[in-house]
């Protein structure tokens, strides 16, 4: 099983790549982000909690990330991997998948890390508030405060899966095709082309 974790900054291109990735390889694409956005659109109790922390720029609490991660993962048992698009966003959540994947004798192969300096993350965000028309994405305190938390709290996961000798960084400014190429030949080649592991 090929299982991917594509990391980087709020407006690195996430989202966007991870499309790309998982039709390239046939995989099941997790969303943290959309799957929190249903729950508050659907105004449940966990939507309500996670709005408020999200409207702030904040993280939203492990405990519910990971609990709508595993539902998901054992909803779908037939597939041939995962891209984990916005998770783990700490160490701790970087634990937790791993004890997740583990009692589905699976593992992360790859974690993707795409690059982009924050003049150019701020600039993509406030450009996707004029269509998503998302308050967090039109203000660029809010902007701001999201790259801090991530540098603070996110970032430290890159020592964790390097320890694991599976971070790999790639450049995430240029065309979506060239990203999404140069994406896809990393995975071949530390992956695909390797032996089954």
């Amino acid at each position: 099983m090929l299982n991917l974790v594509l990391f980087g900054p709020p407006g690195a291109g996430k989202g966007t790549q991870a499309k790309y990735l998982a039709e390239t390889f046939n995989l099941t694409h997790l969303s943290t982000g959309d799957l929190l956005r249903e729950q508050i659109a659907a105004g449940t109790e966990l939507g309500m909690a996670a709005q408020e922390l999200i409207s702030k720029g904040n993280l939203v609490s492990d405990s519910i990330v990971i609990d709508i991660i595993e539902s998901k993962l054992k909803g779908r048992r037939s597939t041939n991997g995962f891209i984990f698009d916005g998770f783990p966003r700490t160490v701790n959540q970087a634990m937790a998948l791993d004890k997740l994947l583990s009692k589905h004798w699976s593992n992360v192969s790859v974690m993707l890390c795409l690059e982009v300096d924050k003049e150019e993350l701020i600039k993509r965000i406030l450009n996707r508030g004029n269509t998503s028309q998302r308050a967090d994405d039109m203000d660029v305190a809010t902007i701001e405060n999201r790259i801090n938390v991530y540098n603070e709290k996110t970032r430290p996961i890159i020592n964790y899966y390097a320890s694991q000798g599976k971070y790999h960084a790639v450049k995430g400014i240029g065309t979506i095709e060239e990203i999404a190429d140069d994406l896809r030949k990393t995975v071949e080649d530390i992956y695909v082309k390797q032996p089954s592991k």
